[in-house]
């Protein structure tokens, strides 16, 4: 095999993209990859892979490898350099609650980045390892759904969204993890080095398109506002099984509670009954769905958890105010489109061609 070509900067190219990552033990390997990948496909012309236009270094105050939490370990490739050499030093967090929350070593070196101007960036639970070293402060922090109240819980003075892939506050960024990591690095890499380079690595890594912080997660929680700790598992239970809705005699059973008892505690909370909220997190699901994606309302319906795509319809529209198709961003557009005088030939051929779009048969 010959040797691959030393990197090179040629004078017409913006100078690398330079991030330092901190892994927290237990971190989330998927949020690691994604991030590393994305900065990887975009660091080259070709499929060399080769540091040219962004480098990363994985850096540790110890030589000892850094366990994921699915187990696969990554060693660092050194110690904590000095902040002033990258563009963002990244904390990428993982499992909340196995390790102590104190690491002064930590917290001192990402002081001294903040100190030194550095942008700080904090992915899954890595946001509350910010907030814990005291840089949060008057913050925008964003959290996935599934930590939206653990992190209320210990940080109740800080400002927090559930429902975004990523936030960026001046000179502080916040990630839910999972695949807006890619997102995320993708942004940044168009910032620093334009479009092209940015979309690269999402189409190789056969990705969705670049959505930016505008984008919002799946199904944000109903349980943050909750106070009974009962009705919020219940609730994040339905959440976590929105595509083979559990009976809630299941749910009420794995609370250790009788179904009338969790009926009450719902009426209680949020005035409405169990089965009912069920079925509206599954109807919110689906229209996000609908306005995101271009599957078929049919398959939309069957990963909402309802095998019957009439019934489903006429749940859809009772929540929403409209038919399924028309929650789509095309058909709406095209509807708006027909003029007030238009003849029922010209509303059907429009409505006909929407539905086409939208995966449907018109008729």
């Amino acid at each position: 095999m010959g040797t691959q070509p030393k990197p090179t900067l040629r004078r017409h190219e913006p100078r690398p993209l330079s991030v330092g990552l901190l892994l927290a033990q237990d971190f989330t390997l998927s949020a690691f990859s994604l991030f590393v990948d994305t900065l990887r496909l975009a660091a080259d012309e070709s499929d060399y892979s080769r540091p040219i236009h962004c480098r990363w270094t994985i850096m540790s105050d110890t030589e000892a490898p850094i366990r994921s939490s699915c187990g696969v370990e990554i060693l660092p490739g050194s110690g904590l350099i000095d902040p002033d050499q990258f563009d963002y030093v990244v904390v990428v967090g993982g499992i909340l609650h196995n390790h102590p929350k104190t690491n002064a070593l930590l917290y001192a070196y990402l002081r001294r980045a903040a100190a030194a101007g550095v942008k700080l960036i904090g992915i899954c639970t890595g946001s509350f390892i910010l907030c814990r070293a005291g840089l949060m402060e008057g913050r925008r922090i964003c959290v996935s759904w599934l930590h939206y109240q653990d992190f209320r819980d210990e940080f109740p003075d800080h400002a927090v969204i559930g429902d975004r892939f990523f936030e960026i506050d001046g000179d502080r960024i916040t990630c839910a993890g999972g695949a807006g990591a890619a997102d995320l690095a993708a942004a940044l890499v168009e910032r620093h080095l334009g479009s092209r380079l940015a979309q690269k690595p999402h189409q190789v890594l056969l990705l969705t398109p670049m959505r930016g912080s505008e984008g919002v997660q799946p199904h944000p929680p109903m349980a943050h506002d909750v106070s009974d700790e009962q009705v919020r598992r219940a609730l994040l239970m339905m959440e976590q099984n929105l595509g083979n809705p559990l009976h809630i005699a299941m749910i009420a059973q794995r609370l250790e509670l009788s179904t009338r008892q969790l009926e009450r505690r719902f009426d209680a909370a949020l005035g409405k009954r169990p089965s009912d909220l069920y079925r509206e997190l599954r109807l919110r699901y689906a229209r996000w769905l609908l306005e995101t994606t271009n599957r078929s309302v049919t398959d939309i319906a069957l990963d909402a958890g309802f095998s019957d795509c009439a019934h489903f319809s006429r749940q859809f529209k009772a929540l929403h105010g409209l038919s399924p198709s028309l929650a789509r961003p095309t058909m709406r557009r095209d509807a708006a489109a027909v003029p007030p005088d238009a003849g029922w030939a010209d509303h059907d051929r429009i409505t006909a061609g929407a539905l086409e779009c939208a995966g449907q048969r018109p008729y």
